[in-house]
């Protein structure tokens, strides 16, 4: 009798999606780059973080405490070295410690503006603090933030020189992107106020971005953008230059707003986000309200639809 045949098998292929080498290879760009719009996209809705207000700032601005353990570990190095070396790297504490208050200032700012946006009472998270997740002025936006007891975001960068996410991110929160463009696209979608603490070429790039897309329409949201500490960015930047050489005109610079102290900061960002979004949802609200006593309730009830409706046609009107 002759024997029954084998059956020849093998053990099944992995998907697409379970293969490393397929995911993180050109063939997978386009789903990673989907992926960091989906999830975010996900997680914003299941947090209910309606929008945000963005922090910009140097990764290298230092709290104020380790910048004066750094002044002194310095101070004892130049008396016992007596090198040039040394004396460098006690001038760069000096300064790092005078650059430390724009950490403090920034921390504060972060409390005062969470404070005031948990007051408002929504059932969803409004002006959301929101930074590039890792150190220096992110820090301290986080830092604040999570002081005054709300949620805050951090959208993190991989980058060549590791940087791991600070300790004051919402956990649910914290982000982690591979292309820039995707966590730009974020930082913009959700941002309604921008404040610009001193930094180096990446605050430049953020704060440039930003200007163009609302200087050419792509962001007809009305966008509070405020520079924090007037006499550093008038050294960096000398943008009366650019109207003398018809660059930009006039008008363009009046985009800007500059502060010095956290209270200055905290007003001006308030009195923008209150007359562009909270004024008009109010009266939406009201006029809601009117109807759905002469009417179907359903016309009082939340719609996001509309909401954004709202926010688009208050951001058309000229600024009060």
């Amino acid at each position: 009798m002759s024997q029954k045949p084998e059956k020849s098998t093998q053990k099944a292929a992995d998907p697409a999606y379970d293969r490393r080498d397929f995911m993180e290879g050109p063939q997978g760009r386009s789903l990673r780059i989907l992926a960091e719009y989906l999830d975010p996209q996900q997680r914003f809705r299941r947090e209910r973080v309606h929008d945000t207000v963005v922090f910009f700032g140097s990764a290298r601005i230092a709290p104020r405490d380790v910048a004066e353990w750094e002044l002194q570990e310095a101070q004892h190095n130049a008396k016992v070295q007596q090198t040039k070396e040394a004396h460098l790297a006690l001038e760069a504490a000096k300064h790092r410690l005078k650059m430390s208050r724009y950490y403090e200032d920034a921390r504060e700012l972060a409390k005062l503006l969470t404070q005031w946006s948990m007051s408002l009472q929504e059932n969803r998270a409004r002006f959301v603090i929101c930074s590039g997740g890792g150190p220096g002025i992110m820090e301290a936006a986080n830092r604040g933030a999570s002081e005054a007891g709300g949620r805050t975001v951090g959208l993190g960068i991989t980058l060549p020189m590791e940087q791991l996410p600070n300790g004051y991110i919402t956990h649910s929160l914290n982000f982690q992107f591979h292309y820039f463009f995707m966590r730009k696209y974020w930082f913009a979608y959700l941002g309604k106020a921008l404040v610009v603490f001193p930094g180096g070429f990446g605050t430049l790039d953020e704060l440039f971005e930003i200007l163009t897309l609302i200087q050419t329409g792509k962001i007809i949201k009305k966008v509070v953008v405020l520079l924090y500490g007037r006499k550093y960015w008038e050294r960096v930047l000398n943008l009366e230059t650019l109207v003398e050489e018809g660059m930009v005109n006039a008008a363009d610079l009046e985009l800007l707003q500059y502060a010095d102290t956290p209270e200055e900061a905290f007003e001006k960002v308030r009195d923008g986000l209150e007359a562009y979004y909270i004024k008009p949802m109010r009266e939406a609200a009201q006029q809601a309200s009117r109807q759905a006593a002469r009417g179907p309730l359903r016309e009082a009830m939340p719609d996001p639809e509309r909401d954004a409706a709202i926010e688009s046609e208050a951001a058309r009107k000229p600024s009060p």
